[in-house]
């Protein structure tokens, strides 16, 4: 994916929301799901989730033909008039696509759209985008099952960028993040003004039209919390105490933060035989940039590389596919381990540096039967250590052969 040299070259110029869709749509710059998107909408109704200013509209968008927010295909749920015209059960008409953006904070949305899909099913197509779980926020009403094919849409990643990604698209990935708009403005400046504001969206906006939270304060308090947690064992109950609030109230609003697509949590992996971590579970963000430890992004950053690959191939090819850690009880840690079909398929362990390959890697191999172990890092050392069945690479080989 070429990036934008109008972007590039005039870094400090701002730019908004629709400014932004128009360039990154006419650099032909087409997200990885575009085509699988476009071969489910001949079936059924498409529904695209993710975190806020990942992409979500511009992908929309890139399937209309000279498609921009003022198209008339676009119907965005926060603006009166398109309130009015779903109320009515109305669509416009001679629009061979149709996109519904936000519509999830209607609370009846989902009969909603099953009553526009079934009436206008023989000549309309639905596309269906939000930034929360869609899949999460049915609020009531009748099931759509069997009538959508359901897509999370994630930042980008280094094989997005570039089918052979460079150090300098890794340096410039971990510094500013995957989503679209910081990432390819690539400015200091921007970025800070851009998650203040994002932050805001999120907290303020998203969820409170999502969710009955009293306690707004103390949610954005944990969300500023929860980068220095990345990466580290979870403790709902050092955040109950951070925050002085119950346990049940923490974990209930870290599902609501994943539920908005600003974190996520992963299980560890458990095996019989061996005395491995049950029910620690681990925590990232789906914005890497908002860690201050190198290590820490990094590890972030792989955690998310490594998601995108997992959800892409539930959405894409319907493979059962988990995101999971090895851990035991005397803290002999992998830090990720990719299960497919309820069987490992890789693992990989993250270090910042050229090190010698980890010894947990050994004493792991030994014990589970996971094909490949791999271990990446920032510079450019590729060698395979047989006995152990490992690989240490540098991450952006690992991208180009995951093609994530």
């Amino acid at each position: 994916m070429k990036r934008s040299k109008t972007i590039l070259l005039d870094s400090n110029l701002y730019m908004n929301k629709l400014e932004f869709s128009l360039i990154y749509t006419q650099d032909k710059m087409k997200r990885y799901l575009h085509t699988t998107i476009l071969a489910d909408l001949k079936e059924k109704m498409v529904f695209v989730g993710g975190a806020r200013q990942v992409g979500k509209t511009t992908l929309a968008l890139s399937l209309l033909k000279k498609g921009t927010e003022k198209h008339p295909a676009y119907l965005n749920w926060d603006d009166r008039a398109t309130k009015k015209l779903l109320l009515n059960g109305s669509l416009p008409s001679d629009e061979p696509l149709i996109i519904l953006d936000e519509v999830h904070k209607y609370k009846d949305w989902r009969n909603r759209v099953k009553g526009l899909y079934d009436t206008h099913k023989s000549d309309t197509q639905l596309l269906v985008t939000g930034s929360a779980r869609l899949d999460f926020y049915r609020r009531g009403g009748d099931s759509l099952q069997g009538r959508y094919h359901y897509y999370r849409l994630h930042p980008l990643s280094l094989y997005e960028i570039n089918k052979h990604p460079t150090p300098n698209d890794l340096e410039q990935l971990m510094q500013f993040g995957g989503f679209p708009e910081p990432f390819l403005k690539s400015n200091q400046r921007h970025w800070k003004r851009w998650q203040r504001e994002r932050q805001t969206r999120v907290i303020h906006e998203d969820l409170l039209s999502l969710e009955t939270v009293k306690e707004v304060s103390q949610l954005d308090l944990l969300s500023q919390i929860l980068p220095n947690r990345v990466g580290a064992p979870l403790s709902i109950n050092n955040l109950r105490q951070d925050l002085s609030v119950a346990f049940e109230t923490v974990d209930r609003w870290i599902t609501i933060l994943e539920n908005l697509y600003y974190c996520f949590r992963i299980k560890p992996y458990g095996v019989p035989h061996l005395r491995a971590a049950r029910k620690e579970q681990k925590l990232y963000l789906w914005d890497w940039s908002l860690c201050e430890d190198t290590s820490a992004r990094f590890e972030n950053m792989v955690a998310s590389h490594l998601l995108k690959y997992c959800h892409r191939m539930e959405d894409t090819e319907g493979d059962r596919m988990e995101l999971r850690f090895l851990r035991d009880s005397i803290k002999r840690e992998i830090d990720f381990i990719v299960v497919k079909n309820n069987k490992p398929e890789f693992a990989v362990e993250c270090k910042t540096g050229q090190k010698q390959l980890s010894p947990n890697i050994a004493y792991f191999a030994q014990r589970i039967n996971i094909p490949v172990i791999y271990q990446v890092h920032l510079k450019d050392k590729d060698y395979m250590v047989k006995s152990a069945r490992a690989r240490v690479l540098p991450f952006t080989r690992l991208c180009e052969l995951l093609k994530v």
